[in-house]
């Protein structure tokens, strides 16, 4: 049977580690030609070309984009991945760390989409894969600002959707849950404010959220639900990785939200 996906370009932010990289491998297994966008490089076999950039340097992006297209006379793939994450109470988070998650996180995203709709367009339409969280749903204490961002991608990516359908573009959601991955010890870790038991406070649910991480699932559950995404004629709008966390964001359906927060408070606070 003919590989659909043999020869198709795509673009991943933030493709030097982690979930990223599962991305770029399972996509180069199944033929796709990647590009990376990250502010380290590192080279791999499986991806094509990377190019150094900070997602929030809109104009620098839509540059690379312009030369990949360019090159490859199509661009059928964007996956927005590039992002990181801040741990403790907003109470005491700093507000250059908020604006910084949030403009990672959530504004590039939107930007970024914004500037590959043209290439995909004049490819003749594609998919746009933006990297949610199951924190969308269910949102952590102690990870407020995360949570937001990754909600924010969430809301985003279902009115993006319906804008960019016209035109052949298909947009998902992914949502993993823990996964164990180098974003754990890059965490940005804003704990330095407040009496000492509510620092110890913090730092208990803070380990706890790592350990769940680091015991989590590998990335390449991410990666090869990105492929059967791809293969799919009617991608769903979100795609949550592994049975136990489908159930997790599924509960805000079925119990009062107040309840499902009571809950998340006991686990991690």
């Amino acid at each position: 049977m003919k590989n659909k996906l043999s020869g198709k370009v795509a673009v991943i932010t933030g493709a030097n580690s982690g979930i990223g990289l599962s991305i770029a491998k399972y996509f180069n297994k199944n033929g796709i030609i990647v590009y990376s966008i990250s502010r380290t490089i590192k080279e791999y076999d499986c991806i094509k070309t990377s190019f150094s950039c900070d997602v929030n340097d809109i104009e620098k992006v839509d540059n690379i984009l312009k030369e990949i297209f360019e090159k490859e006379k199509h661009i059928d793939i964007f996956v927005n991945n590039a992002g990181f994450g801040i741990a403790g109470a907003i109470e005491n988070t700093k507000a250059e760390n908020i604006y910084a998650i949030t403009n990672t996180n959530l504004a590039a995203v939107m930007a970024l989409s914004g500037k590959a709709v043209k290439y995909l367009k004049a490819s003749g339409g594609g998919n746009i894969i933006n990297i949610s969280s199951v924190g969308a749903i269910i949102p952590l204490p102690v990870q407020a600002a995360y949570s937001a961002t990754k909600a924010g991608v969430e809301v985003f990516s279902r009115a993006f959707a319906n804008e960019v359908k016209p035109y052949k573009i298909k947009v998902t959601s992914i949502l993993p849950g823990d996964t164990k991955t180098a974003f754990t010890s890059s965490r940005v870790i804003d704990n330095e404010q407040g009496s000492r038991e509510e620092q110890a406070k913090i730092e208990k649910s803070i380990k706890k959220v790592e350990k769940d991480e680091q015991t989590g699932k590998d990335p390449d559950t991410v990666g090869r639900a990105a492929v059967k995404i791809l293969k799919k004629k009617h991608p769903p709008l979100r795609k949550t990785i592994g049975f136990f966390y489908k159930c997790v964001v599924f509960l805000p359906r079925i119990l009062p939200t107040k309840f499902v927060n009571f809950i998340v408070r006991k686990l991690y606070l």
